[in-house]
This record gives C-alpha cells, structure tokens and sequence, in this order.
C-alpha cells in the first residue's frame, strides 16, 4: 500500500532560493540586536530612585530588609513572582520562567547581580512550592509587606472593583466577570484560586542597586517585557512553526504527561501499528 504524504502548507524553495532570504532576514536580526544593545544602554541611564521605605521581608534565613537580599552583591533583580495568600500553587506562567532561575542565578550572583523572587504569599507556602518544582534560588515573602503593591505586583479587591489597578504604566478598568473556559480563568483554576483572586497578583521584574548602604530602584518591566526573560520563548520563536498557540498550552513543568502517554504519542503509535499491519 503507497503511503500517502501530506502536501506542505509552506512556500517550498530551493536551497539558493532559502540563502538568499535567509541573508535578507540576517540584516533585519543584526539591526533588531544593535537596537537591543542601545535599549540596553537606555535602561542603565534611567535615573536611580532612593528606596527609603522600610520594607521587611521573610526568607529562608527569617527577617529580612530588601538591603538583605543584596547577600553581600552591589545590584538586585527581583522576579515579582504571582504567588498570592489565597493560591495553592504559583502561576504556571511565573514558574515557567523560573525554571530558568536555578541555573543562571550562580552565573549572576558571580557577576555581583543577586537573582531573588518575591510573592505575596507565605513563607510555608512558598517553600512547598519550591520543593515540589525543585528549585533552589531564593524566594522571599512580602506577606505584611507593601513591597509588592507598591512595585505594582499585587493589588486590593477595591482597586479591582473600581477599576483603580494601574499596572504596566497604565489604568486599567473594573474587573469583569469571564467565564471558566477564559485563559485567566484556567490559570486561576491550576492555582487553587478563583480569576478574580487569582489576576490581583501579577508578574513582573525590578532592579535595584545598593551603594553607601542605601537601596536605590533602577528599573521595573511588567507584562510582554518579561517576555525576554521567558526561556522556552526565546526557542519558539526559532522553531518552524514558532510559539504556535492555540489556547493554554503550557503547565507547571510536573503536571505534563509522560512523552509515551501524550495523545500524539499515541496517536503516532497507533498510525504507526495500522500501517505495520497493512503491510
């Protein structure tokens, strides 16, 4: 029996033909990167913001100020992690970028950059969490701080209600009820929480620099800026089909199904089996 090949659904060329555009787009990816190194630049001449809020935060060691989570380096980048009091799990999104931490955090911390998380939720909780998604970066509690509302990461039911939530440096509007089949709601539903509980946190990174013993805030990016941050995009988009989404498509990294027990795997296998038989 001839097996029967899908016709492609992509331009097909000859290798010629590929080079010449893939030369073309290489002069569009230089200009991208040089307009990212002056972005680069821009972000370090932003003026620097004297911290003199006391904030207390709780870590692993116990109490600690936000001049503590420096550990002894001169900058600070916290991932403002969406974790709140109310969730059982950390957002699968946040986590998704996290599993990145563990193995960049000691390149930072030896170029004198502490890499920290910080979420709203309890310590206990917090600790569960990371023990259950095996990492080993530092993560602090800001629970009965005001260190995560006021770098716009975590916000009241009021505000929600009156539409008085101003984050990524702009006001949105009153929270609207969606329906449980809304990408917030399924979100919400993997952390134990409800969508309204659940988009009262939210992610985002700050930096910091410690000199003379006084903390100073440097920068802060919210929403698709982390998307640079966000390792399995950063392969998608160089992947043929690129991120190629249809819905919520990822998950905490422990909640996927073995490769042989995805339905594609099986899919594959029982194609594969028919045809065996066949011939």
């Amino acid at each position: 029996m001839t097996t029967q090949t899908a016709t492609p659904t992509h331009t097909i060329g000859t290798r010629d033909e590929w080079l010449a555009a893939r030369l073309a787009l290489l002069e569009e990816e230089k200009e991208l990167t040089r307009r990212s190194d002056e972005l680069a630049r821009r972000r370090q001449e932003l003026p620097w913001v004297r911290v003199d809020k006391e904030y207390r935060l709780t870590t692993d060691e116990g109490s600690a100020s936000l001049a503590d989570l420096f550990r002894g380096r001169s900058q600070l980048l916290v991932y403002h992690f969406m974790f709140g009091p109310d969730y059982a799990a950390g957002c699968p999104s946040c986590s998704s970028i996290a599993d990145g931490f563990n193995g960049i955090a000691v390149h930072l911390a030896n170029h004198d950059v502490m890499l920290t998380a910080v979420s709203s939720a309890p310590l206990p909780k917090l600790q569960a969490f990371k023990q259950r998604m095996g990492w080993t970066f530092p993560w602090a509690s800001a629970s009965g701080s005001e260190f995560q509302r006021d770098f716009s990461a975590h916000f009241s039911v009021q505000e929600q209600r009156e539409g008085q939530i101003e984050y990524n440096y702009r006001r949105e509007g009153k929270w609207q009820t969606m329906g449980s089949d809304h990408p917030v709601a399924q979100f919400a539903a993997s952390t134990g929480t409800d969508a309204a509980t659940y988009i009262r946190e939210r992610p985002g990174v700050s930096a910091f620099i410690l000199q003379d013993g006084v903390v100073y805030h440097t920068y802060s990016t919210y929403a698709r800026g982390l998307d640079a941050m966000w390792g399995m995009y950063q392969w998608l988009d160089r992947a043929p089909l690129g991120r190629n989404e249809k819905g919520i498509w990822w998950k905490h990294h422990d909640r996927y199904l073995p490769a042989e027990l995805r339905p594609e795997a099986r899919s594959a296998a029982g194609r594969s089996d028919h045809q065996a038989g066949q011939r």
